[in-house]
Order: structure tokens, then sequence, then C-alpha cells
């Protein structure tokens, strides 16, 4: 290795540099092995990822029994905390009962407050469903609690959530943030008019259509012009942003109004499993049907 003319030419501190690069430069493997990244444990993130389309099942009630049979069928579990009187504890518990089933376990707030996003994270959610998202603000809080700096502002704080997620040699601080899922609900004119700005907020996965809450907001009913313009501007935008659509109806699977959704609350199990009420002389289940209360 001759380098005794670059180091007269170069002087001293020059000539110091170029030994030391020709010496690093020899050391160097021909070829760099690229390490693959981890997979991701939220499965139903991974899912949207490749494409594929995800169902729920929505939990209102603190039962950990019913919650650890059901969440066994189904892509993801929506938690739901905006029209229920489930607490953080009740979920919390039933995270713990079966901590790695099926269904990745998503929450949706009644808000965008940093306490409640926390609390989501702690206790072992892997995302959260922020409501009623009318502009870029409450899209910026949704996406900013929800994660760890630098991406976010989400404290290091104590929970449940590092003896589920973070075994098997998996760093959770170090994992969780591509981990997890961020989808705001746009259900008002309003935030349709904002969708473009609401969906390019960096941190927001997934943007999903509350479809009824567009009629009561808006008047119009579903599948009329007007109301479709809505839903179809929101999918655009969407798009556009570069995120995933989806719509809360999961009638909407199929026919006409899908506008190629993939995110919906309720809908089909994975392997044909119906929820247990079909047996109780209540008639068949339609899995395709909101929850109680969100029907009209």
């Amino acid at each position: 290795m001759k380098v005794s003319g670059k180091l007269i030419a170069l002087g001293f501190g020059g000539a110091v540099a170029a030994f030391v690069g020709v010496i690093a430069s020899a050391q160097q493997p021909s070829s760099t092995a690229v390490k693959a990244p981890a997979p991701l444990y939220n499965t139903v993130k991974a899912k949207l990822l490749a494409g594929k389309r995800v169902f729920s099942f929505t939990q209102s009630k603190a039962d950990p029994v019913g919650y650890c049979e059901t969440a066994k069928h189904y892509d993801f579990t929506w938690f739901e905390m905006q029209h229920s009187t489930l607490e953080f504890k009740d979920i919390e518990a039933m995270i713990a009962a079966c901590p790695h089933v099926a269904a990745t376990p998503l929450i949706r707030l009644p808000d965008a407050q940093e306490w409640h996003i926390q609390h989501s994270m702690d206790i072992g959610a892997l995302g959260v469903i922020v409501p009623t998202v009318d502009d870029i603000d409450r899209a910026r809080d949704a996406a900013k609690w929800a994660r760890y700096p630098t991406a976010g502002r989400r404290s290091q704080g104590s929970g449940q959530y590092n003896m589920i997620w973070g075994i098997n040699g998996i760093n959770y601080r170090q994992t969780i943030n591509d981990n997890t899922l961020v989808v705001v609900m746009i259900e008002s004119p309003t935030g349709a008019a904002n969708a473009l700005d609401i969906a390019s907020v960096p941190g927001v996965d997934v943007v999903i259509t509350g479809n009824n809450d567009i009629t009561n907001f808006s008047g119009f009913p579903q599948g009329s012009p007007e109301y479709e313009a809505l839903v179809k501007k929101i999918h655009d935008d969407t798009i556009k942003a570069g995120k995933i659509f989806g719509q809360a109806a999961a009638t909407r699977s199929t026919g006409p109004y899908t506008y190629d959704a993939r995110f919906f609350q309720n809908g089909q199990s994975n392997d044909g499993y119906v929820p247990p009420s079909a047996g109780r002389g209540r008639g068949p289940v339609n899995v395709n049907a909101p929850p109680p209360g969100e029907d009209k």
C-alpha cells in the first residue's frame, strides 16, 4: 500500500488524514450486509401496510372472558371509550387477560387529550382511534401524544406495556413508534373540508369516515349525492396524502360505496366466527351492523 507521495504533497495534517482514510478504506469489507427490519408486532398495521383490509369487533363492556374469546377471530379490537362506560382499568385488565391474542388492541377515545392517549399506550394498546377530527390541531395532538420523541411527545412512564410487548429480546422503547397505529375519524363537513391538511399530518397513519356522524352533522342521508361527495373528498385527500383510507361502517366493505377502504369498525371475522348472541334467541347477528346507539 503505497501512500508516501500523497503524504508529502498534503503536508503533515493532510497526510495524517489521508493515511487514516486509506487505512479505513482498506479495512472495509467488500460488501455490507443490510439487516432486515424486525417484523411488526402490531399485526393489524402489518396487514394494512401489506395492502390488506382489516375488521374489528367492538368491545364496550368489561368482560375479560368474552373479550379473550372474541379477540381470537378478528384483526383488531375496537375498545370503545367514546360511547361506553369503559374505564382504562377495565381495558387494562382485558389486555392483560390474553395479551397476545390475535386482535390488535386499539382504543377509541373521546378526544385527543395527552393523558387519554398516554394512558392508552401505557396499558398496552398499540394505537388509538380519535373521533370528530375537524382540523389539523386535533390531528397533530393525536399523533404527538402517541409516540415517543423524536417522532412525538409521549413521555416515559410506567404501565404494563413493557411486560406485554417488551419481551423475547424486543426493546419496546426502540420499536413501539413503528408499531403504533394512529387513526383519526373525519365525521363532519368541516372535517371533510380540511381532510387534506388532516391526512397530511406526520404520524397519522389512517383516516376513516365516521359514516353515521357525517349524516348527523351534515343532515345528508347516506347514499345521497351530497353525502357521497363528502366521503369521496375524504377518500381522495387521504390517498393524496399517502395515508390509508377506511370507513367506520363495515356495511361499506362491499358494494358501490367502498372507495377502496381498508379499515372498518366491525365486519367479518377471519374464520367465519359469529358472535354468541346469535344463539340466544335474538336472531341472526349482522356482523356489519354498527354498535347499538350508533345505528341511527
